[in-house]
């Protein structure tokens, strides 16, 4: 879910699916990046499609995936709590749910000069690479919505899950998530 270009998609396929008989699928909400995930498809990417959805509304039947992987999905949902159980419905039991995304610092002062440094690096990057600084300056605004890995932790475990803990990356200013389905 959230594939974007599909560099986790391909990922996946590449290290999770070798020697199985496993079908790797990268869904995203937006057409363009589904069709620049197509085009970086090459012969390592195996048994991997694309295809664009809503992980609001997943396209798959219950109990369809062994693995769910997000990379910035979770902040950008609208309703979080729809998004959590969507992903419990597409797994399995004992599935595991691995979600990667930027972490909302509790401390004020850090999570003020985090927010501060990525709107000005976004809107240079944006600038830079397509001549639009507003480019990326949703991402900021979607951490201060976002509740932070703790709370979507706590989220996860509510709405059904086991096993759930979260990694902090980069000094706790992004988190990795990893959940299993309860059976």
């Amino acid at each position: 879910m959230a594939t974007a270009t599909g560099a986790m998609t391909r990922c996946s396929t590449r290290f999770l699916a070798i020697g199985h008989d496993a079908h790797v699928v990268g869904l995203d909400i937006t057409p363009r990046m589904i069709e620049l995930a197509i085009g970086k498809k090459n012969g390592h990417a195996g048994s991997c499609s694309f295809m664009v959805g809503d992980m609001l509304a997943l396209p798959f039947p219950d109990r369809s995936f062994d693995v769910v992987t997000t990379g910035y999905g979770l902040r950008n949902v609208p309703d979080l709590t729809r998004a959590v159980d969507e992903l419990a419905r597409v797994l399995t039991p004992g599935g595991l749910a691995l979600s990667l995304d930027f972490n909302r610092p509790a401390n004020g002062l850090v999570r003020r000069a985090y927010l501060s440094y990525l709107t000005v690096v976004g809107s240079s990057l944006g600038w830079l690479l397509h001549g639009n600084p507003d480019t990326y300056r949703y991402i900021p605004a979607s951490i201060r919505r976002y509740p932070g890995a703790e709370a979507v932790g706590r989220l996860m475990e509510a709405r059904g899950f086991t096993d759930v803990e979260y990694m902090p990356v980069l000094g706790g200013l992004m988190a990795i998530h990893c959940a299993r389905r309860s059976g």
